[in-house]
């Protein structure tokens, strides 16, 4: 008896949890007009040699053109559905505009179906609508942040991610960013209102090890358990420490707490770098 009501409370939180991750897609097949195919490299570069571990093996996607420049200016589009994408973490929203055209944009938090967005200088300031920064009061939360005008969103996409307008100085808005970096921005670059969406996925589970193969993921394997000739760790009898004064990668250069950004890398737009362990 206790045995099948163990059975019964696992089935019902498993069903939960299916729930609450899913609620909000709407549709399961993608726009055919937006989407083409994409071939997995599995980590193999031209002459398909392995220049990245551990890939491969993930299921066939097909990739969703996303409209991260924004560009169709002072037309409002209604949302027509939310739907899931295999290539990005957070959900992807169908705008039909308009003039009759149909795209795909990341869904903010708080965005439904139904509801009315628009891109240009005369946009309001509500959730979906993309506004150059300039246009924007001080405090307000952005994501899909441009770094250059008319190049499209490069910053702030991944689900549960924003970015916080916190001063304007000339031709420069200053950002504070997701990784507490504070950086600037041009002023005329585009961002879109709000936070992006799927904010619980960061508490979702794998359950098991062929999820993460889904996901293209192969096996790592410690370089303590391999041999001398495979990693700088390998070699010794039973379980060995490294033996040398600090970690090295497969190829003998340091790793694990070393920062490996260059001093060319410097940016003069960043005024306050991230905290690099």
């Amino acid at each position: 008896m206790d045995t099948q009501l163990r059975l019964n409370e696992s089935f019902i939180s498993n069903s939960q949890d299916r729930i609450s991750y899913n609620y909000k897609i709407t549709r399961n097949k993608p726009c055919k007009n937006l989407t083409y195919g994409k071939t997995s490299k599995s980590g193999r570069n031209n002459r398909g040699i392995i220049t990245s571990r551990h890939r491969g093996g993930a299921h066939k996607r097909i990739y969703r053109k996303i409209d991260f420049r924004r560009d169709k200016r002072n037309v409002t589009g209604r949302v027509a559905s939310i739907e899931y994408d295999p290539h990005r973490n957070t959900y992807i929203c169908l705008i039909n505009y308009m003039d009759g055209e149909k795209r795909y944009i990341l869904q903010a938090r708080g965005l439904n179906i139904g509801d009315v967005i628009m891109s240009g200088s005369d946009a309001s300031i509500s959730t979906g609508n993309a506004l150059p920064l300039t246009k924007m009061p001080l405090g307000t939360i952005v994501h899909n942040v441009e770094l250059k005008q008319g190049r499209g969103g490069q910053l702030v996409r991944a689900a549960g991610t924003i970015a916080k307008i916190i001063a304007k100085e000339g031709q420069l808005t200053t950002l504070r960013l997701p990784s507490s970096e504070i950086r600037l921005v041009p002023r005329n670059c585009l961002a879109s209102i709000g936070r992006v969406g799927n904010t619980d996925i960061k508490n979702k589970g794998l359950k098991k090890a062929g999820s993460k193969r889904w996901l293209g993921k192969r096996p790592r394997v410690r370089g303590s358990a391999m041999n001398p000739v495979d990693h700088p760790h390998g070699g010794g009898e039973g379980r060995t420490s490294i033996g040398r004064k600090k970690p090295l990668t497969p190829w003998g250069h340091i790793t694990l707490g070393r920062s490996n950004r260059h001093k060319r890398c410097l940016n003069p737009l960043i005024l306050r770098r991230r905290k690099e362990s």
